[in-house]
């Protein structure tokens, strides 16, 4: 007798014959779905993807297409039972085997921090002690190799893009937008926010891995001294 299909199945669509698209119920579970899938990863999982609200699963095979689909519907599933029992001081679910943040030396004199702080009403000290005193973890990484959309607990740093993006924002800069928080790893056109600047070098092609923040993993920022 066949299975009968779960409710959870409508969350997962086919982006080609080996890879699996996931939009969950909550676009905020999806980067504890991708966690999931890092820890542990059912059988047939060559990558995982996460976005703002998606995560795109990639197979080894267009075989473990239904017990990979099969596997994310249970846990969609344990998600809506974490949050029916209440139970949300557990957090979501591990990070990717990184409990010690990523540690950001910054100097604080970036071009838009007077305009966030406004923006905020804070001053710009309450700005800094808010933004270093955040352990940020990191979404998702798109927009550019090494760029981490980092998200913080409460959201309370949270402002909007600048209304008119810059043609060139150097490497290493230190910037907020839309709830996140980033460190440009390379010279390039951008409309966040920006609050300071790193001397790290976030990307590296010659480094392994190249990209010092990973999606899943921990950042904390620190005055630079």
């Amino acid at each position: 007798m066949r299975e009968p299909k779960s409710p959870w199945q409508r969350y997962i669509r086919a982006a080609g014959d080996r890879a699996l698209l996931v939009t969950p119920d909550e676009p905020a579970r999806a980067a504890g779905l991708a966690d999931a899938l890092r820890v542990s990863a059912p059988k047939g999982v060559e990558d995982v993807l996460p976005a703002a609200e998606t995560v795109l699963v990639t197979l080894n095979s267009p075989d473990d297409a239904e017990s990979v689909r099969r596997e994310i519907c249970a846990l969609l599933e344990s998600f809506q039972h974490e949050v029916d029992s209440g139970d949300v001081s557990r957090g979501t679910l591990p990070h990717n085997g990184s409990p010690e943040p990523l540690v950001v030396p910054v100097r604080y004199d970036g071009a838009d921090l007077a305009d966030v702080a406004e923006l905020l009403d804070m001053t710009e000290d309450e700005v800094i002690a808010a933004h270093t005193g955040t352990v940020w973890r990191c979404a998702f990484v798109g927009f550019a190799p090494g760029f981490g959309y980092l998200e913080s607990p409460d959201g309370r740093l949270t402002v909007p893009r600048r209304d008119t993006a810059r043609t060139s924002i150097p490497a290493g800069a230190v910037a907020l937008a839309g709830g996140f928080s980033a460190v440009y790893p390379r010279s390039t056109p951008g409309g966040w926010q920006l609050i300071g600047r790193t001397d790290l070098t976030m990307w590296d092609v010659d480094r392994d891995p190249p990209a010092l923040i990973r999606a899943g993993g921990l950042v904390r920022f620190e005055v630079a001294r």
